[in-house]
């Protein structure tokens, strides 16, 4: 069985397909983060101002300066140190943009003329603990992986798809009058294709991860997503978790986005008589989720959240809900996964074997 899934993992990563989709994906993601990197402006509010290397410096100085846990104190300080000391021409304060820390206090505690708003953190934020950190540097890199992982899923589609409906010329009379061609072939297939998605998954996390270390550091792992600038779509996770809390959620559904794009894939590779139906087949099903007629706020979305377009999109499948244990309802994402899974994984190997050759 060993020797079958080598076999069937050499025929997965040797197809040009699968390799120059790799490629791509590398570079687009190498082309996200250099591009988000150098677009990063910052202005201390006296003197410093800069992009890129620079930006990212002055908001490291300035989170180590207020760092800690929030209080009305430093919201006050923040809001004075930050004035606008130029007219605003009527443009609403809440959207001034100098730095990551002055855009997020002024986001919340701000008038529309940059004066405090007299709101204290307990009126913005209940009775829940602010940690203020560098996050700004983290965040970016979460909306960055947001494009990533989405991608990824049609890289696993492109890997996948062939499995089954590859040998659908004349390869599978060969395999299935085989001693084992209707078992442990099928078998080794599916096996195959999971530990080649996982293995991807893993390796794109890890250079992507590696490069954010390389250019944000470490620092901002520990501070709360909810005083954070208002660019942010993590904003609408409405749920006081550190940025290392939801990165670890983002990592999971990447992998269980990944498990789930497989099994649904495995089925419509032996459903399918050749590659091209399989892939459109594949990528329709995956991007079906945008189309539904289901918002965020319906009660159906709790269900329909838990297709692997959301764990790539994680966003949404993370503001549902925060169970009693404090964990959550993204973890559903879990169980949803081993079922596409598991269907993926007997649907194909039955389909396969049950194929009618001439």
């Amino acid at each position: 069985m060993r020797k079958l899934i080598r076999f069937e993992l050499r025929k997965i990563f040797s197809r040009r397909m699968t390799q120059i989709s790799l490629l791509l994906l590398l570079l687009l993601s190498a082309l996200f983060t250099v591009s988000d990197y150098q677009n990063k402006y910052a202005f201390d509010g006296e003197s410093r101002e800069g992009n890129g290397k620079a930006a990212v410096e002055i908001d490291k100085r300035l989170a180590a300066e207020y760092e800690g846990i929030l209080t009305d104190e430093k919201v006050r300080q923040m809001m004075s140190d930050f004035k606008p000391k130029a007219d605003l021409h009527g443009m609403n304060a809440a959207y001034l943009y100098q730095n990551a820390i002055q855009s997020a206090v002024f986001a919340r505690f701000s008038d529309l003329n940059g004066n405090w708003n007299g709101l204290g953190v307990s009126d913005v934020f209940g009775n829940e603990e602010i940690k203020i950190g560098y996050v700004d540097g983290w965040l970016s890199f979460s909306q960055n992986m947001v494009k990533i992982y989405t991608l990824l899923a049609f890289v696993i589609i492109i890997m996948t798809a062939p499995v089954f409906c590859g040998e659908y010329g004349g390869v599978d009379t060969l395999i299935l009058t085989a001693r084992y061609g209707k078992t442990k072939c099928p078998a080794a297939k599916a096996a195959a294709a999971v530990i080649a998605s996982l293995t991807v998954t893993a390796a794109v996390t890890a250079v992507n991860y590696l490069a954010a270390f390389i250019l944000y550091g470490s620092a901002g792992s520990d501070g709360s997503i909810l005083f954070a600038p208002l660019i942010y779509t993590e904003n609408y996770i409405p749920f006081n978790i550190t940025c290392a809390g939801l990165l670890k959620y983002q990592i999971l559904l990447a992998f269980t986005g990944t498990v789930s794009v497989t099994g649904i894939t495995l089925v419509l590779s032996a459903a399918c008589k050749n590659l091209p139906a399989a892939l459109t087949a594949s990528a329709a099903v995956y991007v079906l989720p945008a189309v539904l007629p289901v918002a965020e706020t319906h009660p159906l979305f709790r269900y329909t959240g838990l297709l692997p377009l959301y764990h790539a999109q994680f966003v949404a499948l993370m503001s549902v809900e925060q169970m009693g244990n404090g964990v959550l309802y993204a973890i559903w994402a879990v169980p949803a996964a081993l079922i596409f899974w598991g269907v993926g994984w007997f649907a194909s190997r039955r389909i396969f074997a049950g194929h009618q050759v001439s």
